[in-house]
């Protein structure tokens, strides 16, 4: 068969792309920013892409095209499809009836850490021999890539909540059906669709209604508004997890950075576990993927060993470069709780040495200015900084910059920030570049600048 997709270089189609080369099927794409580590991928899998969404790009002997949701009425491309009477379908939809069925799907599903909490699981099943399927959103560092079909029993899928296509307004996770469902946490998001959080714990419970009674959910029991989910109805046994007492799944942390705790199981230790990752949130999100793995039989002892060569994600506090003594970091953020989260795990790793952020505010929300209340708080433990502010953003940056606790400035390009934070940064210093999108390549383009 050979397919089409529209929107590939998206990390979720890109991953459905993977899976239907891997199938064996003729494989083809567009999109009108293509960029890494998606295109690389995208690449090494030999799929041809087009620039564009020209309806000229989808070839006539295309037997599917699979239309991903950024892209709606109005786009040519899915204008001649529907006037062609052609045959389509969502990413989500084509996921569930092509790969999905016999197989005991894991989902992981949350406002924050859905990809990393997919790769830790992901990782500990192939820790554990059970050669996995995986569809993340982002390219694993383990793997190497962002999805595979996998020899096992196992398929573990990032659950977005995001609408499926622009046919199918329903949140793409309800397509999955999965036997272990993972609720990370749940916070207002995804304003461009949703008018309130009322609106989301509406979808989270559709989710929670498709995961059957010989199933699991693993919710975070400190989450209030997952609390809201399930008094909403649950017919499944319900673990949950948190840091502290009183969870069924709990972590005692031994280092302050979050790179050593213990976990423990109805107040029972379990495992240890040391690895490269930093902050709360990655504890818990280790938590969740250890009690997902162990509803599938998989005990933690096992596995949790295994954490300490955890490579985790691309874009997830990668490392892209050390020069004369300044850290680089590209991070995938999108929303004020997990900068906020992120900044602190940093500063419990690197004590009084100077961090200092670019951001771009990048997604939906963001650019709509759904967070910019909450945004200058979230960067409370920065040093400085940079502010990329495009002419096109629909709300005032300034006033964001000046409750900034530290040093904050705005600029109006990627070129402009990449100066600035060359004439102000010092040996010594982390800097973390922030941003759900490509940035123009501003870390890898900041860190050449650095070596000159």
């Amino acid at each position: 068969m050979k397919i089409h997709i529209l929107g590939i270089a998206g990390t979720f189609m890109g991953g459905v792309a993977a899976l239907a080369r891997e199938l064996g099927h003729q494989v083809e794409g567009s999109d009108q920013a293509v960029y890494p580590p998606m295109s690389t991928q995208l690449e090494k899998l030999g799929i041809e892409l087009s620039q564009g969404y020209r309806a000229e790009n989808i070839a006539e002997d295309c037997d599917a095209i699979v239309i991903g949701n950024a892209l709606s009425r109005g786009n040519p491309a899915v204008e001649a499809v529907l006037d062609s009477g052609r045959a389509y379908t969502s990413g989500a939809q084509w996921l569930a009836e092509h790969v999905l069925p016999g197989r005991e799907t894991i989902a992981v599903a949350g406002t924050h850490g859905k990809t990393t909490t997919t790769t830790i699981t992901a990782f500990l099943l192939e820790a554990a021999a059970r050669a996995p399927g995986f569809l993340i959103g982002g390219v694993a560092g383990d793997f190497g890539v962002s999805a595979r079909i996998g020899a096992g029993r196992e398929f573990v899928v990032e659950a977005d909540e995001y609408d499926t296509a622009f046919f199918d307004k329903r949140s793409k996770f309800v397509h999955y059906r999965p036997a272990v469902c993972i609720l990370n946490n749940l916070e207002y998001d995804h304003a461009d669709i949703f008018p309130d959080l009322a609106a989301i714990e509406r979808q989270f419970h559709h989710l929670v209604r498709t995961v059957p009674q010989r199933g699991r959910l693993i919710v975070n029991g400190e989450d209030e508004a997952l609390r809201r989910v399930l008094e909403m109805g649950c017919w499944t046994p319900v673990e949950t997890f948190g840091i502290g007492e009183g969870y069924n799944w709990s972590a005692r942390l031994e280092a302050a950075d979050g790179s050593a705790f213990g976990v423990l199981r109805d107040g029972v230790e379990v495992a240890l576990v040391q690895w490269p990752l930093l902050g709360r949130h990655n504890v818990l999100n280790a938590l969740a993927a250890l009690a997902a793995c162990a509803a599938v039989g998989v005990a933690p002892a096992e596995v949790a060993p295994a954490l300490a060569h955890f490579q985790s994600v691309k874009r997830r506090m990668e490392v892209v470069g050390e020069v004369g003594g300044i850290s680089v970091y590209d991070d995938f953020a999108h929303h004020p709780t997990a900068i906020a989260t992120t900044l602190a795990g940093l500063r419990a790793k690197v004590g009084d040495a100077r961090i200092v952020v670019a951001m771009e505010p990048r997604s939906n929300s963001m650019r709509l200015g759904a967070h910019a209340e909450a945004l200058a708080p979230s960067l409370a433990i920065a040093d400085e900084v940079v502010f990329l502010a495009r002419p096109e953003l629909p709300w005032d940056a300034a006033r964001v910059i000046a409750q900034v606790r530290g040093e904050a400035t705005a600029v109006a390009d990627v070129d402009a920030l990449l100066a600035t934070l060359q004439a102000r940064t010092r040996p010594g210093d982390h800097v973390v570049f922030m941003s759900n999108g490509g940035f123009d390549a501003a870390p890898r383009r900041f860190v050449a600048l650095l070596r000159g």
